[in-house]
């Protein structure tokens, strides 16, 4: 992996560097029983075969191995980013960037992240100090030239105590790439972050997003998948005292041939704590696939909690597959609310009906349709700049005739 500063210089690993042992001590924690258990070993971690239950949905044979064990190599993918002068953005090699495993209290939970902590040596480190707000997005783009070589990456995200900032990744470009992001939100803080995975199609990325909330702090994260031949995005959440809040956006629009898929699991271990997850996602042409599934597990300890859990897929086109599967954990019942819905269904006559009526041309009454699917979730992110990024993406996706049957490339 090859990382670029545009801006200044590397600064130097602050004094308060967080120790591996403390995250290995996690993995005595109960585990969901829809989640394997950490380690960060990778030989504990076998290689899948796909009846394992988190891997029933994923094309293995298309993972050019990332799943198992294709050697990582170095210089296809490249990772940029402007400094901003109220925070610290630093690549770290060596033991410095090993001192940075685990930060978010994350054990692997699989064999590819494993790998990625024991075989590659490189971190970027991105660290809002305490009681900074952060006036800009910072944005960093990870950028991929070639899809013939397998690459791995770890990214950190760390605001401190009542710190506030709004982080996007920008995915884009060719390569076969596994990624573990850490999030950690110290008490009080104010984290937005939101990841595009624009890729071309010849991409495959396994991306592991663990996330770490503090007392009473804050966390949306927001997820939006477009391009790549295959994406599988897992993120998982827990909280490091009461009164954590996290929201969890995303949308997806798969085409012919695409396989996108979200998984998500919420852990609410700390009690008084609230979690929101919505999830939207379009699809078109023959063999388009998407898998949702989210889960959230409420422990014993979880007294006064408030969790719920939506995902919602449009059909445009025949030859579609949208798998949803949400699921609730509840080991106490002495909590505010918890719930789930899922819902998948083709594209609505009526709608469609209504705006022709109006003098609307088909195609753009299609459009409009779509748009406003998924108006609600971009409406949410609530950072101007951002929302305009995803609507200009979202244009491009809709530059393709959406739905319309009577397209030969839209239903190929």
């Amino acid at each position: 992996m090859t990382v670029v500063d545009e801006a200044a210089p590397s600064v130097g690993l602050t004094d308060a560097v967080p120790n591996v042992a403390r995250a290995v001590e996690t993995t005595d924690k109960v585990a969901s029983h829809l989640h394997p258990a950490g380690s960060w070993v990778v030989e504990d971690h076998p290689i899948p075969r796909g009846i394992e239950e988190v891997w029933r949905f994923t094309p293995l044979r298309r993972l050019r191995k990332l799943h198992a064990d294709a050697p990582f190599g170095t210089g296809s993918v490249s990772v940029e980013w402007s400094n901003h002068d109220d925070l610290s953005i630093r690549a770290l090699s060596g033991s410095e960037a090993k001192a940075w495993h685990g930060i978010s209290g994350y054990v692997p939970i699989d064999r590819t992240s494993a790998r990625i902590f024991a075989e590659t040596d490189a971190t970027v480190v991105v660290e809002v100090p305490a009681e900074v707000e952060v006036a800009e997005p910072v944005l960093i783009t990870v950028r991929g030239s070639a899809a013939e070589t397998a690459e791995a990456g770890h990214l950190v995200i760390k605001l401190g105590r009542f710190s506030k900032a709004t982080v996007l990744l920008v995915h884009e470009g060719s390569a076969t790439y596994a990624q573990v992001v850490e999030i950690l939100v110290e008490d009080g803080a104010e984290a937005n972050v939101t990841t595009i995975q624009n890729w071309a199609d010849d991409t495959v990325h396994l991306a592991q997003h663990a996330v770490r909330v503090g007392r009473d702090a804050s966390l949306k994260h927001v997820a939006v998948s477009f391009g790549g031949e295959v994406v599988r995005v897992n993120a998982g959440v827990e909280y490091a005292g009461p009164g954590g809040t996290v929201e969890m956006l995303g949308l997806y629009f798969v085409d012919a041939g695409q396989h996108l898929e979200h998984r998500l699991f919420v852990d609410h271990n700390q009690p008084k704590t609230r979690s929101n997850v919505d999830y939207r996602g379009a699809l078109q042409g023959k063999g388009a696939h998407s898998v949702w599934i989210g889960d959230v597990l409420i422990r014993k300890v979880a007294e006064g909690i408030e969790t719920y859990e939506s995902n919602k897929n449009l059909v445009l086109t025949d030859g579609c597959r949208a798998d949803s599967v949400p699921n609730l954990e509840i080991e106490t019942g002495e909590i505010e609310g918890a719930g789930h819905a899922s819902t998948t269904g083709r594209f609505d006559d009526e709608q469609l009906f209504y705006l022709r009526s109006r003098g609307i041309a088909e195609e753009e009454a299609r459009r409009l349709v779509v748009r406003g699917f998924f108006a609600d979730i971009i409406r949410k992110i609530g950072v101007p700049s951002i929302e305009e990024t995803l609507l200009t993406a979202l244009e491009a996706e809709l530059a393709v005739t959406v739905g319309n049957p009577t397209d030969p490339e839209a239903a190929a």
